[in-house]
């Protein structure tokens, strides 16, 4: 696991590319609809990939039962998924979302920051970093339909899309409520919070480790639209076809513009992040939070 891991945590620079000609929204509409079209699939243990050729748009599922944990394995899936759709041609697109019934993502595997070695520590981070690194600065179109509560890193997953569509819930919730936990959120969980939502409301929702119910979080512009949860499926699909009417040589250096600063200075502190994380989370009054944590989730479970 360690090698394939360190194989998917490189990190690397895609080109910009052409892709196919562009379609409207009448191509891309009936991608989650089950229309015959040709459908290329292909997954792993933890993340469901299936690209639809003809719209240039492929469907990522995180399917981690029961609350989809970012786990070093699901981690490295990801980053190998987005990998191959960014090297695919076909593919303009990413519909992210989950295959697991009321949650998006429960956000980092707390059993992979309790109990274990410094070494896993350190390889842990640097997939986190990895995820965030390919999806925050990919050249395709990422949205994300929030299909469940995302907390913290499922929050993460999310703000680093181009566009989030939440179900409309008011018992599903999103926010980076690291500080609830005990943990700090790194400077690039931040950067990102503070890109999406400004900066003072980005302080009192990082410093008070806020979740924010569907309805708030459209509210702050955490998330971009509320929409019934049967009409995620077509609405996103609507959201990909107006970002895909776009010219993609001009999109992709405007994304690239807008996202570089926050890109370039997680690339630069990089090692030093993970230097932080290792140390941070190896202390003892850490460790004895989060040992808390697991034993509050194996009661609840019980």
């Amino acid at each position: 696991m360690a090698a394939k891991a360190a194989w998917a945590c490189r990190a690397w620079q895609l080109p910009l590319r052409a892709g196919p000609p562009r379609r409207g929204p009448a191509a891309v509409g009936g991608f989650w609809s089950g229309a015959a079209a040709p459908r290329r699939p292909f997954s792993n243990d933890k993340v469901l990939v299936e690209l639809e050729e003809s719209t240039g748009v492929a469907v990522m599922k995180l399917k981690s039962p029961p609350v989809n944990s970012l786990s070093l394995d699901l981690l490295t899936e990801f980053s190998i998924s987005l990998e191959k759709l960014e090297n695919d041609k076909a593919c303009r697109g990413v519909i992210l979302t989950s295959a697991v019934p009321r949650i998006f993502s429960a956000g980092l595997d707390i059993l992979e920051m309790h109990g274990k070695s410094k070494e896993h520590y350190a390889e842990f981070w640097k997939a986190v970093q990895e995820m965030w690194l390919k999806l925050y600065d990919s050249s395709l179109v990422t949205v994300a339909a929030i299909n469940g509560s995302s907390p913290a890193g499922g929050c993460l997953l999310a703000l680093s899309c181009d566009y989030r569509i939440m179900a409309e819930n008011p018992k599903y919730s999103i926010g980076l409520n690291e500080t609830q936990l005990g943990i700090v959120a790194p400077f690039w969980f931040k950067d990102a919070m503070v890109s999406t939502i400004g900066h003072r409301a980005a302080e009192r929702s990082l410093q008070l480790g806020l979740l924010y119910p569907a309805p708030d979080a459209l509210e702050i512009g955490l998330v971009d639209k509320l929409v019934p949860e049967e009409e995620m499926q077509s609405v996103a699909t609507q959201v990909m076809a107006q970002w895909l009417a776009a010219p993609d040589h001009a999109r992709q250096i405007t994304k690239s513009m807008m996202r570089k600063a926050a890109v370039e200075h997680l690339r630069k502190h990089r090692d030093s992040d993970i230097q932080n994380f290792v140390s941070f989370v190896s202390r003892d009054s850490i460790q004895k939070s989060l040992q808390m944590y697991v034993e509050m989730l194996k009661q609840k479970k019980a």
